[in-house]
Formats: structure tokens, sequence, C-alpha cells
């Protein structure tokens, strides 16, 4: 059987998404949904997907739609994956699964009550780099002392992945700190129980803070220590640096080193080297095999309370 999808979102990620699905077996992108009608056409054309639309609802009415993947601003992601559900549809929708816990606890509520699968993209936890890692620690040869992680753009004007003007606002704090905080409870293995945040000034014209600061400790007594900034003019992206009790590693995005900076093969990790389409795996196989995948939005909720909390220390 071939899963049919929609995917929701032709910007910088949705494109990473249809290049991941490219390489999976018994799945096939049917519709692409987007804001501007000619470029969705144009990307629709390069792909071979033969319907094209600006609005998910026209998508969610085709019978033959399974599955949908939404790569759509964080602002729509809780509304839009509600709307998915109780269509009928399987859903997948990129991190965060929503800006709110109110969204998040929504979206829980309704995927338990259909029992379709609902994902939220917490490409991390697929990452070869940090897949490697997560063996390690559930083979019994490493555990986590502390994490250390630097998150970096440059973001003083509103831009996409690609270079290109944004309609919506990124968010350090639900988009970002998100990677991170949801990976620390996966990696540790144990529930955060602390969790502190302080951020810079605001933005005149963007108002948002630029740069921000996280603390987090787990009931195991792990801690992690977040840097995230807009204001980065340097390297930029997501670096972790895993501090445990009998090796240091370094994870760049699909890529691993030692503390020493030894590259470590990870190409043996999956059946990819992409994260996204490891993810996308993931969310296939638990629609044919009937189960919740890794990174449900079930257990992704832990990680959107601890936002919730951090905004309000924040706001306080």
């Amino acid at each position: 059987m071939t899963i049919k999808v929609a995917l929701a979102g032709a910007g910088a990620f949705g494109i990473k998404h249809l290049d991941g699905i490219k390489n999976i077996d018994g799945v096939e992108v049917v519709s692409l949904i987007s804001r501007d009608l000619e470029k969705t056409k144009e990307v629709a054309d390069k792909y071979g997907i033969q319907h094209v639309t600006t609005k998910l609802e026209d998508s969610l009415a085709l019978k033959e739609v399974d599955a949908v993947i939404l790569c759509t601003p964080t602002q729509m992601h809780a509304e839009q994956s509600i709307a998915c559900l109780k269509a009928g549809k399987h859903v997948q929708v990129e991190i965060p699964l929503a800006d709110s816990l109110k969204g998040a606890e929504e979206v829980a509520a309704l995927q338990k009550q259909t029992g379709l699968v609902a994902m939220c993209g917490h490409t991390r936890r697929f990452n070869p780099s940090h897949q490697y890692v997560h063996n390690k620690i559930k083979a019994g040869e490493f555990n986590i002392q502390q994490m250390d992680v630097q998150t970096y753009f440059f973001r003083r004007t509103n831009m996409n992945a690609l270079g290109q003007a944004r309609s919506w606002t990124d968010h350090l704090l639900w988009h970002h700190a998100a990677h991170t905080v949801d990976l620390f409870a996966y990696q540790a293995g144990s529930p955060i129980v602390k969790a502190n945040a302080v951020q810079g000034p605001i933005h005149p014209t963007l108002g948002i803070a630029m740069d921000m600061s996280i603390q987090l400790q787990a009931a195991n007594g792990a801690i992690c220590t977040l840097s995230l900034s807009f204001n980065n003019d340097g390297p930029l992206g997501t670096f972790f640096r895993y501090i445990g009790d009998t090796a240091t590693y370094i994870a760049r995005y699909d890529d691993l080193f030692t503390g020493k900076d030894e590259k470590i093969d990870v190409s043996k990790v999956d059946v990819s080297m992409n994260g996204i389409e490891l993810q996308d795996r993931e969310f296939f196989a638990a629609i044919k095999d009937g189960r919740e995948p890794n990174s449900s939005v079930a257990s992704v909720l832990p990680c959107y309370k601890v936002l919730h909390q951090l905004e309000q220390q924040l706001n306080g």
C-alpha cells in the first residue's frame, strides 16, 4: 500500500522533506500547499506533484490523502494539526508542536481520542550523531553529566534558512529551545525537574528577545546549559557538547566528533545520514505498523510544559 501525503509549506523546510521522501519506498506526495501559488506550482512541477493549492482544507478534502506533513509558520502548528486529525489524517508537524502549552495539550488530547499517528519533528532525536550517543546511553556505556548547547543565528532581519523574507517571526524559546529541552530529557532518560531562564533586550521591531540563556536539571542529576542568540555574526547553527562519565562528544547536526575534535563515523548508525529523512521514515513506519512513533505528540508534551514554565519566568 502506498501512503499518500499532502505537504503544507513549500519553503526551505518543506523542500528538505520532499528531498527525504524521494528516498522512501511506498510513499507519494500527492498534494502541495503553500501561500504563493506560482512558487508552489514551480516546486510541485519539480517533484511531480499533481495537486497544488493555497488552502490546507482543499488537501484535507482529498479522500486519497492518508497523511499530512506541516512545515508552516509556528503560530499555525497546533490549529493545523487539529484540523488534520479532525479530517481523519495522520499528521507530522514540524517543531514546535505549538507556541503555547494550551495548544500542545489540545493536539495531544485529540490524538488520544482519534488514535491516529501524530508526530512532531523533533529532528535531534533522529540525527545519526545524537542517535549514536543515545545508543551508547542505552547500552550503559555513557551517562550524561552535562550538555552544553549553543544555538546561534544571525537574524536581525526576518529571513528563513534560504535567506528569503519570512511571513512570520521565529522564536528562540518556543522553537529553538524546544530542540534542546526535548533532547536533554530524551538523552538523560530522566524528566526535567528544574528550569531557569534569562533573556536579553527585546528587539524594537521584531518584538522578541534576541538572546537567551537557559539552565536545566534532570531528576537523575544531569545538567544542561543552553545559550541562544539571533545576534551571532559567526558560525551558525546548533552545537551540542555532551560531557559524560566515559567520554565527551560534540554533535554538529548529523556529524559527531570526540571532545578532541576527532570525527566519529556515524554513517552506519541508520539507513541514511539525513535527520529529516529518518524522521519521515519513522512517521510512515508508525502509520504502516499502527504504533506510536518516536517523538509522538504524547512523548514530546513534557518539553512544552518546561517551555511554558520558562515563559512564565521570563514574563514574570
